[in-house]
């Protein structure tokens, strides 16, 4: 017997479900579509913060500088 990959399981299975559950199928690969690219980006974030941290540092800035920097910009608006 031939192994079928998960793909093509996947696809037989789509194959016997009803044409008004489809839409369901389709709503759910694209949640899990979202997801990924929503944890990609929280990867992301988190590499951009710690880049950030690690600028700082080496400029020694610290996080009083920081809050002060925003304060200063948020009374000038």
């Amino acid at each position: 017997m031939a192994q079928t990959s998960v793909r093509e399981t996947i696809l037989q299975e789509l194959e016997g479900l009803p044409e008004d559950r489809i839409p369901e199928v389709l709503d759910f690969i694209r949640f899990l579509k979202f997801r990924q690219e929503t944890e990609r980006a929280g990867q992301r974030f988190a590499v951009a913060v710690e880049k950030a941290r690690t600028i700082a540092k080496e400029r020694d800035i610290t996080d009083e500088d920081v809050r002060e920097e925003i304060q200063a910009v948020r009374a000038g608006q």
